[in-house]
Formats: C-alpha cells, structure tokens, sequence
C-alpha cells in the first residue's frame, strides 16, 4: 500500500492525463506495449546512465522505451534525474523542496539527505512548485521498471557547461559508492523539415555517441545541432564517466514525423545507454 504523507510534502502531477495517461490501469498498459515494442540489446559492462526523451508518451513513449528496456532485470536503488527547466524559476540549478513526486502509479520518495549533499557544490535552489514536464515524464517508466527507488531530481535553468560540469562534480560525489543509474531528459532538434532534423540530430548524437561533452556543448553554443537539454546530457555525461562509463549506445533514433506522418516541421528523440565497458 502507497504510505501516508501529508498533501503538503508531495508535489502532485500537472501532465498526467495529458502528456501520458493519467489512469493507473491505462498507464501501465500502454508502458508495457512501449516495452513488448522493444527489441532486446546486449550491452557491454555495467549500465551507469540513460539518456531519453521528454515529449508527450503519444511522440516520443516509444523511444524512451528502448532505454527502459535495458533495466529489465536490473536494480538501483537511487536514480538521479538531470533535466532542463522550461520556466524561469530563479535560480540555476533547481531542486524540489516536496518530500515525494505523484503519478498514477504512486509515490516516488526525494533523496533529500543526498540533495543536501549536492547544495555542498552546486548551486542549488530549493523551489515549492513547478510545471516542468521533462523531469516528471521520465518517473512513469522508472516506477514500472525498477520499482522502488530514491530519486535526485535535478532541473537545469543554467544549461551552460560551468554549471552542468558542477552539478556532474557533486552527482558523482553523492552517489559514490551506490547502486545508482543516472538518467539526462532531453530532446534533439525542434521544428525543422524532417531531413534537416535528421541532420542536426546526426551530429548531435555524433558528439554524444564520441562520449565528448566538451565538443557537444561546443556544437551547440555554434549553432550546429540542437538539444533542448544539452546541459542535462552534459552532466549526465561527465558523471557517468567519474562512475567509470566509458561508452554510449544509440539504441534508437526517430523523430515525431516518424509518428504522425507529418514531415514539415519536426522534433528529435533519442535513447542512449553510457555503461563501463
């Protein structure tokens, strides 16, 4: 049975039911049709890091599923969060000051001993509310592949690579020593015809695929690919690798005119996996 919490200490959905079903019946099937959609991978050493998509589960569901699937039969027992913040909050580096996060398959326990560890190096703002979907839409197929476990979440509104490398400093501090996977939320390009989507995207997986953060932050600063959360993968990226990871695997690619049908104007999802060997 979910425990008792006060109202106050959960911070409640505001996108289920719209960005993903907000049924618990309706949620859970549509994550395992995600995941039967799902060919299996092996990938080489231990996994340490997921990077997956944030749209709507209807456009990009299907992607982030290929990253989920590589937690079947796998345990953590925290998960650290990183993505960007769409809203100006205030502050660079946003953390909830809720005690849990609410979906429709239940409560999801902040690891607030190890946030308080994090604000040791990062700059590091506790905030009451928020609407950001990017963190939250990653909680669903967590909680249905893993179960139980702590979160760290983490919401960049300073993406540039001073801070993601801070925020990287003090991941990998906390959770040393841990069982824990770290998870960036990011999607490619936005809004461009579907072939040079294809394009931008292509050279941002290039940089992600070198596991070179330095010149994936170089190409965007330059205008040559698009990621709305660079800065998450950044920090995901030069934590992981102070977890030892030393490669990353495109699991899949695809793009929402993949979904719809419609090319003219599109956006770029990706699912990756940084494991050690």
């Amino acid at each position: 049975m979910e425990e008792r919490v006060s109202p106050r200490e959960v911070r409640e959905s505001p996108i289920a039911g719209s960005w993903y079903p907000g049924k618990k019946e309706q949620l859970t099937a549509q994550i395992e049709r995600f995941l039967a959609g799902v060919t299996p991978q092996e990938l080489p050493g231990e996994l340490v890091g997921l990077i997956s998509p944030h749209a709507g589960y209807a456009y990009s569901g299907q992607v982030a599923a290929w990253a989920y699937k590589q937690l079947t039969g796998r345990s953590y027992d925290t998960v650290a969060v990183v993505s960007p913040s769409h809203a100006p909050y205030g502050g660079r580096v946003l953390v909830t000051r809720l005690r849990h996060y609410r979906t429709p398959l239940g409560l999801v326990e902040v690891a607030h001993d190890l946030v308080a560890g994090l604000a040791k190096e990062a700059p590091l703002s506790l905030i009451d509310q928020d609407e950001e979907h990017s963190l939250e839409i990653q909680l669903p197929f967590l909680q249905h592949t893993l179960g139980s476990f702590r979160l760290v979440p983490v919401m960049l509104e300073d993406q540039r690579y001073t801070t993601a490398a801070l925020v990287a400093q003090a991941l990998a501090r906390v959770l040393e020593g841990k069982r824990a996977l770290l998870v960036a939320s990011t999607d490619l390009s936005h809004f461009h015809p579907y072939e040079r989507a294809v394009a931008l995207d292509r050279r941002t997986l290039e940089a992600i695929g070198r596991f070179d953060p330095e010149g994936l932050d170089r190409d965007i600063n330059n205008g040559l690919c698009e990621a709305c959360g660079y800065g998450a993968v950044v920090a995901v990226l030069l934590a992981a690798r102070a977890q030892g990871a030393k490669r990353v695997a495109l699991l899949k690619y695809a793009n929402s005119g993949d979904v719809t049908g419609d090319r003219h104007s599109v956006v770029g999802y990706a699912s990756l996996a940084l494991t050690t060997g």
